[in-house]
């Protein structure tokens, strides 16, 4: 089962950021708290959104098997919103039961309803069972784009500096 991420959820949703962080290999890189993701979902001001997926075991009881975390961003060239994926993670002992996919149809549902040209999302490069995963359900890679990122100093030198 897909729903969508409700404010008990914030601690399983920060565990899961953490995990997805050591997995990435930059888990020094994961510095949200569990105030900071229930202020991004929630708050006043949210523009963040989740899902999460549910597992059902065998004994009936449901445990939260994944998350999407995903947010609009914009294709000037279609004049239409899209939906940039932030972050896809199933639990490594729940893999393989189809969640990773159910998230993404979600998504794509999404999309689909509201009349949104894409649903778009970064794959790091040495992750290849994601990179087949993504592959095999249609999605290409955008070759000739490299992502850049402005942050730390050089974000706080260049928003500082005045005319």
């Amino acid at each position: 089962m897909i729903r969508l991420a409700r404010p008990d959820d914030v601690p399983f949703i920060h565990r899961m950021i953490g995990e997805l962080a050591e997995y990435e290999k930059e888990p020094e890189s994961a510095t949200a708290t569990e105030e900071d993701i229930r202020t991004a979902l929630f708050g006043p001001e949210a523009a963040v959104y989740g899902h999460v997926a549910e597992h059902v075991g065998e004994d009936g009881e449901v445990e939260p098997a994944g998350i999407a975390l995903w947010f609009l961003n914009f294709s000037t060239w279609t004049g239409k919103h899209g939906v940039y994926l932030e972050d896809l993670y199933v639990r490594p002992h729940l893999r393989g039961h189809g969640y990773g996919l159910a998230l993404l149809r979600r998504l794509a549902e999404i999309c689909v309803e509201r009349g949104y040209t894409r649903l778009e999302w970064s794959v790091l490069d040495w992750n290849t069972p994601a990179i087949d995963f993504y592959a095999a359900l249609g999605s290409t890679p955008m070759d000739g784009w490299t992502v850049r990122r402005l942050d730390g100093d050089a974000l706080h030198a260049l928003g500082s500096q005045n005319d």
